[in-house]
Parts: C-alpha cells; structure tokens; sequence
C-alpha cells in the first residue's frame, strides 16, 4: 500500500510508452511537455423506459439484457480505467472487472473511485488483488484511505483538489500515467459532474423495455442543471435495437 506521489512517464515508461504509441484517443494535448491533456471518457448506464436506473427506494434492478451485459464487458476491456463514485461502491459493491464469459482473455483495467472524504469501506470488492486501483480523494482525507487500503499493494492513494476530487486534476494525471480511456459507469452524481465539467467526449444508454414509475435514482443526478440554459445538450449519434432494449449513442454537442 502506497500513495501515488509522482505519477509521470519516469514512474511507469511502459505505460506511457503504450499511451505515446495510442495518442489519437487522448484529448489533444503535449504530454511529453507535461502540457495539460487527458484521456478519452465513456460514460456507460442502463436505464429504464421511464429514466430510472433502480426501484423508487433505490434498491438495485437488472435492466440490461445478456447481449447488453456483453457490450459492456467488451466496453470495459477496450478501456484502459474503469471509474466510479463511492455511493455505487457502498451500495453495489462492484468489482469492475472483466467477465472472462463475455471476453476471451480478458484485461485488467484500473479501477478508479472518486471517494473525497475517504468513505470506502476495507471490504469493498474494488480492493481485492484481482486489479490495481486508485482512490481518488480530497486534500485532507489521504489517510482515511490509507488506512483502509492497509496492507494492499495493488491500492494506491492520491489526493486531488480540496472538499471534493478534482476532475481534470485526476484526469490530467490519469493520462501522465499513461491511461488513454476512462469508462465511467456511474452513479448518478459521478455521471452529472463529469458531464457539468464538460468531460465526456461519448455517452451511450442502454433503454430496457420496462417501466417502475415511482421517484427512483435517474442516470445522471446530483445538483443538476438550474436554468435551462444550464442543460447539456447531446447530439445523438445512433440507435441500436437489441434484445431487451434500445442502445442510444451520444455525444456532446455544442450550446447554441
């Protein structure tokens, strides 16, 4: 168990060397010079035909279909991070991992937790040694972490921003340490920060074909958009029709 003091090209030459060889996936940008750039983001949920993403007291639902569940294991293999908040952790508790059922000899991502107060708990499944990850948290709460992560050479600690993580700092550093593509798999406030701070270059929905009405979790939440002007527009890029649902592809579009 250590923290991440130092994560520049010194510190890992082959990752960065894969990220030097791959530069069309990272947002433009010199990372050679350390000039600021940082790696392509996904965002990836299920929701149902009604826009819930769970059952009205927030218990969890299966929405994607098994073709879906495929798509999304293929997602996580093709990219480099796989990101989540710590409400999903300590409500979910996921693994993040590559299913070896929907991917012939599957990769190990990082796993990524954007958890500010040093929330996670020593159980969490994202802290066993089947990959390596990182808490991502606010100045201040390094030590709740590491005190979590104990013991745990595959955890790795980092702090970036004060009161709550700092997006572009952790993205910017995410890309130094030669990771080209980030999967960000929610929840609803981790979803709402990335596309308030402008950061997700690609967003598709899965749409299953059932409806629980009532005041249930929505794929994107947190403090939301207060004037109307303030809403994301998105461009939609295609429709796919597949058992179970619809997959719908966005990306962002530019304010009018």
């Amino acid at each position: 168990m250590y923290m991440i003091s130092n994560p520049l090209p010194e510190a890992c030459p082959h990752l960065y060397d894969n990220f030097l060889r791959a530069m069309p996936l990272v947002i433009p940008g010199d990372v050679r010079t350390g000039a600021p750039s940082r790696p392509k983001v996904f965002v990836n949920c299920a929701m149902t035909a009604d826009g819930k993403i769970a059952l009205p007291d927030g218990t969890r639902l299966t929405i994607s279909s098994e073709e879906d569940f495929g798509r999304v294991h293929r997602l996580r293999n093709s990219c480099d991070a796989i990101l989540v908040g710590i409400n999903t952790i300590l409500k979910d508790d996921p693994s993040l991992l590559v299913k070896a059922r929907f991917v012939n000899d599957p990769r190990r991502p990082l796993r990524v937790v954007l958890d500010s107060k040093g929330r996670i708990p020593a159980s969490a499944t994202v802290l066993d040694t089947r990959a390596h990850t990182l808490i991502a948290v606010a100045k201040g709460s390094e030590g709740k972490a590491l005190q979590k992560a104990k013991g745990r050479p595959n955890v790795h600690v980092r702090a970036f921003g004060k009161g709550r993580v700092d997006l572009r700092q952790l993205m910017k550093a995410l890309a130094t340490m030669g990771v080209r593509s980030v999967l960000v798999e929610g929840g609803g406030e981790t979803i709402w920060s990335f596309l308030g701070a402008g950061l997700v270059d690609e967003m598709t929905i899965f749409v299953g074909n059932m409806v629980v009405g009532g005041r249930g979790p929505t794929p994107a939440s947190g403090d939301g958009a207060r004037r109307p002007k303030d809403a994301i527009p998105l461009e939609l890029v295609s429709v796919q029709r597949m058992p179970g649902g619809v997959l719908l592809r966005y990306r962002p579009a530019q304010k009018k």
